[in-house]
């Protein structure tokens, strides 16, 4: 084994390393020494993710080969391996560097948690699994790391297990995932049954010749197989990357620590689906119908999740709902073939929605762990270093030259533009009226908590009012008080919140501008694969002429002005017009209704699938188990024993002369059937 694999060895192993250290010896060495050890493993991922990223980009070394065989199955063979290419560089240092920054964060928020040790270990194993899928070279292990990361979800959406909200969210994220990991498997069985192979560099190299063939999945109807495999494929990556209808888990993983809100959403799971379909480009590009499958779920997801986030009050319910809509934006560029788009948008994503996740994780140790903006307002003053990273944050969401997001998201929506599929005309519309909702959805979180009259210490103020209405009637209670709020003002958080906050808004600004080399240029060689006839990404680049020109241009298109005016109406709204938007909402009425009923997807959810299975398990029960086991096999064979006992109780009389009769009788009996016989 050279130096460098077993530097591709140690990426993964550090951060394992210390999950295992904090989960079982965390008690042991104490709180202190559990986040050293832990952070520790992942400055050594971060830095090793580094040499190694420098290895593949600079000195061109690619490596592609096993380091464990699990399994021997006939020709079959089963490892763990790994993949090392740009693709798979690319992840690994974003993934490290996230979470090593959502490390030292929680240092600060998780302080006073009982499970300070549990949740570092957990959040390393988190790591750990990201990047054994990512690194994977093979759908085994890839598998493994899908459904790792799935597991250590549920254990941190379900953090705080005293409370049923959590418990409710870490098992509709467990059960929901299931539904997308299902498809993913049969997509895997599928292409094991026709490839006869696991290992990624035979199935691509194979794909093409396997183009033609067909399969039936219902006696009488061909499908093409490369449309099967992809779709089935891509059930598994919406599931995981939040894509509608399989997306209702993700607002409701807010129930766990802000820091694994923040990982889950920036640089990790839901982003693990994206990553998938662009590894699988050879496979993808095969399938047009595939294509256009995953570019009209992903315009869907975009759009209608964006509404819902303009009348959320829940500060990480806004961030949640922004996530989903942004991984919509990057899955449509999935359909557009423009997989160095979508990567390139997951890549600036990271830092910004790292930044907007953990400044609101600030904001809510500032004010006692309230998450409702109505309770907020003019927090600017209180705390400027959140804020400032807050509106960086904010500006990269929505789309603003020259923030990272601005040029990761203008070239998804022309290479939408660009892309010959016909559903496209459907997806581009969307994803302009989204740059609209997406300005104003950023700035109103922004506005409404940092700007404004503090509403915190305002127990008499009409939003303070609606809250507590509210709570009220759902049977809460305000756990902190007025008064708490009052005699003790909110304050800037402590450095190890709010250094992780700065360096993740650094890249927020400046990291959309390798645009030309990541999206445009040889970056990712041949680890994605795009033919011909999807020429989306080539049309652009021959536009392409630097930063500076793509900003001047920027700045003259529509989408440009259609998120500032999604900002510059937030601030009408809720600056210079405070009361607007609560005369709006009932001016509104059912359509408010329906965005904060989330078009009913929960209840659907709640009456059909959670109430059909109770409703399944009713009837088994009472005509299965009590009618059939009970009252047939245990209680009727009892009953059947005690109505033979009942006879034969007849025949015992207890008197003699009733029983030598009865052998009289039957001694006759016997000589006459041996005379009769014999």
């Amino acid at each position: 084994m050279t130096s460098m694999q077993k530097l591709y060895l140690l990426v993964p192993l550090a951060p394992l390393f210390g999950a295992i250290v904090a989960g079982f010896f965390g008690w042991a060495i104490g709180r202190r020494a559990t986040h050293w050890v832990t952070i520790a493993g992942m400055v050594v991922c971060t830095v090793a993710s580094g040499f190694v990223f420098h290895d593949v980009m600079v000195n061109g070394n690619l490596f592609n080969g096993p380091v464990y065989t699990w399994l021997l199955s006939g020709n079959t063979r089963f490892e763990v391996g790994f993949l090392i290419d740009q693709l798979t560089v690319t992840m690994m240092l974003v993934v490290s560097f996230v979470s090593l920054m959502v490390h030292i964060y929680t240092i600060g928020y998780m302080a006073d948690d009982p499970g300070y040790q549990r949740f570092f270990s957990y959040i390393s194993l988190f790591t750990f699994s990201m990047l054994m899928l990512v690194m994977s070279n093979n759908f085994l292990q890839l598998f493994f790391g899908w459904e790792a990361v799935g597991l250590v979800s549920y254990l941190l959406i379900g953090f705080w297990y005293t409370r049923p909200t959590a418990i409710y969210a870490n098992l509709k994220a467990f059960l929901v995932n299931r539904v997308g990991d299902f498809g993913f498997l049969l997509g895997i069985a599928l292409v094991l049954m026709y490839f006869g192979t696991l290992d990624y560099a035979a199935v691509f190299a194979n794909a093409g010749s396997l183009s033609a063939n067909t399969i039936e999945i219902f006696p009488g109807t061909a499908w093409s197989l490369m449309t099967v495999i992809c779709i089935l494929l891509f059930i598994g990556a919406m599931g995981k990357s939040a894509q509608f209808p399989l997306h209702v888990w993700l607002p409701d993983s807010m129930e766990g620590p802000t820091p694994i809100s923040a990982l889950i959403h920036a640089a990790t799971m839901v982003t693990a689906g994206i990553f998938m379909v662009a590894r699988m480009s050879p496979l993808f590009e095969l399938s047009d119908t595939a294509l256009s499958f995953v570019m009209v779920i992903g315009a869907i997801t975009a759009f209608f999740m964006a509404l819902i986030a303009t009348v959320q009050y829940d500060i990480k319910r806004v961030v949640a709902y922004s996530t989903l809509s942004q991984l919509g934006y990057m899955t449509m560029a999935l359909g557009a073939s423009a997989y160095s788009a979508a990567i390139f948008h997951l890549f600036t994503h990271a830092f910004f929605k790292a930044v907007l996740f953990l400044g609101a994780g600030s904001v809510i140790i500032a004010l006692h762990h309230e998450q409702d903006m109505r309770k907020m307002g003019g927090l600017a003053k209180y705390m400027p270093i959140t804020y400032v990273t807050m509106l960086i944050g904010a500006l990269a969401n929505a789309g603003l030259p020259p923030f990272a997001g601005f040029f990761s998201k203008d070239t998804i929506i022309e290479a939408l533009h660009a892309s010959p599929l016909a559903v496209a005309s459907f997806a581009y519309p969307l994803a302009m009226m989204g740059v609209l909702i997406g300005g104003f959805y950023s700035f109103r979180l922004v506005f409404y908590a940092f700007h404004g009259k503090s509403r915190f210490d305002d127990p008499h103020h009409p939003d303070v009012k609606e809250v507590e209405a509210e709570r009220a009637a759902a049977g809460l209670h305000d756990e902190h008080g007025h008064d708490g709020h009052a005699h003790h003002p909110p304050h800037e958080s402590p450095w190890v919140v709010t250094l992780p906050l700065v360096l993740l808004a650094i890249p927020s600004v400046v990291a959309g501008w390798v645009i030309g080399t990541f999206v445009f240029g040889d970056y990712f060689g041949n680890s994605i694969h795009v033919i011909a006839a999807h020429p989306a990404i080539a049309t652009l680049a021959s536009q392409f002429h630097g930063v500076v020109p793509m900003i001047t241009h920027g700045v003259t298109t529509l989408p440009f002005w259609l998120a500032l005016t999604g900002a510059g109406s937030a601030w009408f709204l809720y600056v210079v017009r405070p009361e607007l938007p609560g005369v709006l909402r009932r001016k509104a009425g059912v359509l408010v209704t329906i965005l904060m009923e989330k078009y009913g997807f929960d209840r659907f959810n709640d009456w059909f699938f959670a109430g059909g299975v109770r409703s399944l398990g009713g009837g088994l029960w009472k005509g299965g188990d009590v009618a059939v086991i009970d009252n047939i096999f245990v209680n009727g064979s009892a009953r059947l024993v005690g109505w033979f006992a009942g006879v034969v109780r007849q025949l015992q009389s207890g008197f003699i002369y009733d029983y030598a009769i009865a052998m009289i009788v039957g001694v006759l009996l016997l000589l006459t059937m041996t005379i009769v016989f014999l």
